[in-house]
């Protein structure tokens, strides 16, 4: 078996305690860079090219007043520097727009549950209810992340598995699936996914790169499938299994976790390779001195929505009583995430 070590960056880049200045700043910064993603801008602050205030009318409707009292913000921020009609992308700027899925996540996604965290925990709202996530924004952010700072493991991973058929369950707008069957010629893709917007997106990109014939994207409740509610048609024929980031919310329940698993095998018989990528509880080391990004506010929006979270070890005893090998564990960029390549010997 493979372990890959984990990443400097998973023990913490923020201080703690973090200072009420911090704090409110970061905040801004946060939607700052989700407006500039918004905006269109962010690919060329990845790129550092020069922005031009003539850039900002380009959209219809634009209103290049507001629009370049983002870039000024996001000059006070330091992600960009100002120069006589131009703004320049600083490292951090470009930094920035490489980890933009965490902000689409959080700030497109989950704002609203993080907003009503007190009346949440107070009982005065109900989530999904009273207060929702925006599940297109969170499939979108989810695929910006998979983009930037998951796919070369995958690629690297999938280098040594054989397959024809590949299903990706919370597949979001089904971005990575499309990616790995475009990479490989002669295979096929279906992306799973519970959220209707994610999945209308999901079509439509599909349509434009081409993939029509080798890749569906499928709304469906992956839980209601292992449950033996819905016939999977071809699907269930598919030889490879992946998932992302949908583990433990699939395991949420106490009285189905263990039977998830092997419902799995149970749901797709032919699959002898089961790829399963997920962010996991934090270790209590006892000295949390900084704080890595992400791990906070995905901990904080899965307790408000009452979805419990496991420890790595959970995770592989899962693995084991699924009769399920662990083959190849890869630490993520994304802090204290795991991929785990499965064999079903």
């Amino acid at each position: 078996m493979t372990i890959s070590p984990a990443p400097d960056q998973w023990h913490g880049q923020s201080p703690t305690p973090i200072s009420p200045a911090d704090a409110y700043n970061g905040y801004i910064a946060a939607n700052v860079i989700f407006a500039l993603d918004r905006l269109g801008l962010l690919d060329r602050i990845e790129r550092g090219d020069v922005l031009y205030r003539e850039d900002l009318g380009r959209q219809p409707a634009a209103d290049t007043d507001r629009a370049e009292a983002v870039l000024r913000a996001a000059v006070g921020c330091g992600y960009l520097k100002a120069e006589e009609g131009v703004f320049l992308p600083t490292e951090t700027g470009r930094e920035a727009a490489r980890t933009r899925g965490y902000f689409t996540w959080a700030v497109g996604g989950y704002s609203e549950v993080f907003a009503h965290a007190g009346s949440l925990s107070a009982g005065t709202a109900r989530y999904d209810e009273d207060v929702h996530r925006d599940e297109a924004m969170v499939a979108l952010g989810s695929g910006q992340a998979d983009r930037s700072m998951f796919a070369g493991l995958l690629h690297q991973v999938l280098a040594d598995v054989d397959f024809e058929a590949v299903a990706d369950l919370g597949s979001g707008t089904s971005a990575r699936v499309q990616r790995v069957v475009s990479q490989r010629p002669g295979t096929r893709g279906f992306g799973i996914d519970i959220s209707e917007p994610a999945t209308r997106l999901a079509r439509q990109d599909i349509v434009r790169a081409g993939l029509e014939g080798r890749v569906e994207a499928i709304r469906g409740d992956v839980l209601d499938i292992l449950a033996g509610g819905r016939d999977l048609g071809a699907v269930a024929d598919v030889d490879t299994v992946m998932s992302f980031l949908l583990l433990h919310d699939l395991l949420a329940d106490p009285k189905t976790r263990p039977d998830v698993l092997p419902r799995m095998r149970e749901a797709f018989p032919r699959s002898r390779t089961f790829i399963f990528a997920d962010t996991m509880l934090r270790p209590d080391t006892g000295a949390e001195d900084k704080l890595p990004i992400f791990s906070a506010g995905f901990e904080l929006a899965h307790a408000m929505m009452g979805v419990p979270l496991h420890t790595k070890d959970t995770y592989e005893d899962l693995f084991r009583s699924a009769g399920l090998r662990i083959a190849r564990t890869e630490a993520m960029a994304t802090p204290h995430s795991w991929l785990y390549v499965l064999a079903a010997d």
